[in-house]
């Protein structure tokens, strides 16, 4: 009987837990929560969530678009640079004036944005060429973890390479455009290989995970939210055609992801709650008219669908009256009508099921996304969809086929506020051609 080590290595927390062939789990989860960017302190963590427990296979879900500097010793030079750091947003900006912004997308199925590789690259050579000049490599999180872990040089999945926007979808290589512009030759980026060490798969983009952990393939999309948020269809193509104001990331040779995401979350509701009292009462049967207020949700800047790193936050309607759940109450419907608006560029979406653990164990924030859409929201059955899609990516590589993943209830849309949910979703994209799409 084969066992899958699976690990999920997220933006604050590692996962482990054992999966049969099967893709159900045999032993309990571990989680160990973490709140740097401090690399050695990811391995470290990592290590312990294992905790010493053996398996046939080890299969890895890694949050992406993270870069690395290492010296000639493959030590680090810089902090994990993540997508929350936007200080390569006018990087970006410069690199849209001197490309052609279509055509990177068209190559890289990413955009010239803060989040990605390009930007953060040329934002280092300009602020700290010292250490760009001194960089032996290049990598993701999940690249330094893979040689830490098993002892081996830094190599990249083209799951995970596809997320640094460095990446050219048809040529399966590094982008030598990108290259050449960003001052990097392929001899400092991990070698690119999707093929195990020993019984070790090379990790694969959480997000890319938690569609095939859910069962969301086809028609069937999820939509996430955890730290931030997304919605990703999964599907198979013969080539890459990345489409407007979409990401499209890959998991293996015949399939792909294509989605959006939003910076915002969870995350928006923890500085909520650092920033104003604890809301009291329910949300229960309110509807966007009961606050009046119309909520942008840019706090960490914008990624889709117009990919603005400098769009900020703004609240419009807002008055002595206002009270702490009318705030949070308008900060979920601000970050479901952005989700809504990734759903438009999906029209072959025919089920949309919820993952992510701040979205799940949220009944009201689920009611709100299904109004938000105008569609029934499915609540996924699995606990840990990136952990278990780590699991399941590994095992259909080795010939097995896991179970379908279970689903759980449904929740309808409410008629009733059909309406007030159509104008308030009409009322943010006003406030958003205003202050961000034109900016």
């Amino acid at each position: 009987m084969v066992r899958v080590l699976a690990l999920d290595v997220g933006s604050s927390s590692v996962r482990a837990q054992v999966f049969d062939e099967q893709g159900e789990p045999v032993d309990a989860l571990r989680q160990e929560v973490y709140g740097g960017d401090d690399l050695d302190e990811i391995v470290r963590l990592v290590r312990e969530a294992i905790g010493g427990r053996g398996a046939d296979l080890t299969a890895t879900s890694c949050f992406g678009h993270s870069l690395v500097a290492l010296d000639a010793r493959g030590r680090p030079l810089t902090p994990v640079l993540g997508w929350r750091d936007t200080r390569s947003a006018e990087a970006a900006e410069r690199l849209r004036d001197r490309l052609d912004p279509a055509a990177v997308h068209a190559r890289t199925g990413q955009f010239l944005h803060s989040a990605y590789w390009p930007a953060k690259l040329m934002w280092l050579a300009e602020t700290e060429p010292e250490v760009f000049r001194g960089a032996a490599r290049f990598v993701s999180c999940a690249d330094y973890l893979y040689a830490e872990l098993i002892g081996a040089a830094p190599a990249a999945s083209p799951s995970i390479a596809s997320g640094t926007g460095l990446y050219d979808l048809e040529a399966r290589r590094w982008d030598e455009e990108l290259l050449a512009v960003v001052g990097v030759g392929e001899e400092r980026l991990p070698a690119l290989s999707d093929a195990p060490i020993g019984t070790w798969y090379p990790a694969v983009l959480d997000g890319v995970c938690a569609n095939l952990g859910a069962g969301c393939t086809g028609g069937r999309a999820a939509l996430t939210i955890g730290t931030s948020s997304a919605l990703r269809v999964l599907r198979e193509a013969k080539r890459p055609e990345p489409r407007p104001g979409l990401f499209t990331y890959v998991l293996d040779r015949r399939r792909l992801v294509d989605g959006g995401a939003l910076s915002d979350g969870g995350n928006l509701l923890a500085w909520l709650g650092r920033t104003v009292a604890a809301p009291t009462g329910s949300l229960a049967d309110r509807g966007p008219d009961d606050h009046g207020l119309t909520f942008l949700p840019f706090l960490g800047g914008e990624r889709s669908t117009g990919w603005n790193p400098e769009a900020t936050g703004a609240i419009a309607g807002i008055s002595l009256a206002t009270t702490p759940l009318d705030l949070r109450q308008a900060a979920m419907e601000g970050v479901a009508f952005r989700l809504a608006a990734i759903a438009d560029l999906l029209p072959e979406i025919e089920q949309v099921v919820a993952t992510g653990g701040a979205l799940v164990h949220d009944p009201d924030w689920a009611q709100i996304v299904a109004d938000a859409l105008a569609r029934p929201l499915t609540i996924s059955g699995v606990q840990e969809a990136s952990l278990r899609g780590a699991a399941v990516a590994a095992l259909e590589r080795e010939g097995y086929e896991p179970v379908d993943a279970p689903l759980g209830d449904t929740i309808a849309p409410r008629e009733a506020l059909a309406g007030a949910y159509r104008s308030a979703r009409e009322r943010q994209e006003s406030l958003y051609e205003v202050l961000i799409a034109h900016d």
